[in-house]
């Protein structure tokens, strides 16, 4: 009798590039014994609702390095960034939806305040921000930097957000709720 293989474990998946911390690290020593000097880059947010910025941004930041690893807010900490009724989209849903992205090495989540408990372990040769903040301007530069790493700014101008796109949506369903009563 053959087994099933549950949907998020079939290859091709995206489940699988979505990996817990410990699993992270050995992938990325392993790479770093095969290969001299891989320029690993980190990127990191809250990824609410994709957009366009976000792949302008995850794009930008590939193009800096060998593998891409992407650090997802968790619920919590998102919570925490932005707000009440934030995120829309579980953290999981927000991994596997990054994972999806072409150029996207690695996925995974992180709850701390700031990704550098993450950067002192991982000691990615690049941190990338969106075109939202200046390297002086970056929160955790002095631990990317600490582990003799670089910070990159990445992407277009920031035109887009998350947050700009749950008002347009509450006012259109405001409105739409309005039309009703005619």
């Amino acid at each position: 009798m053959r087994r099933r293989v549950p949907p998020d474990r079939r290859r091709g998946s995206t489940a699988g590039k979505v990996v817990a911390p410990p699993r992270l690290l050995r992938l990325v020593a392993r790479l770093r014994r095969r290969r001299p000097r891989p320029r690993i880059v980190l990127a990191n947010g809250v990824f609410d609702l994709l957009h366009v910025g976000h792949l302008r941004y995850l794009r930008a930041a590939r193009a800096l390095g060998d593998l891409l690893v992407v650090a997802v807010n968790d619920d919590r900490s998102a919570r925490r960034l932005r707000g009440p009724g934030r995120p829309v989209v579980p953290a999981r849903d927000r991994a596997r939806l990054i994972a999806a992205l072409r150029g996207v090495d690695a996925v995974v989540l992180f709850g701390s305040r700031s990704v550098s408990p993450l950067i002192r372990r991982l000691r990615p040769e690049v941190q990338c921000k969106g075109t939202d903040y200046t390297p002086g301007s970056v929160p955790e530069r002095a631990a990317v930097l600490s582990c003799g790493g670089e910070v990159r700014i990445a992407g277009d101008l920031k035109r887009h957000a998350a947050t700009d796109l749950i008002g347009r949506i509450a006012r259109c369903a405001v409105g739409a709720r309005a039309g009703r009563g005619r």
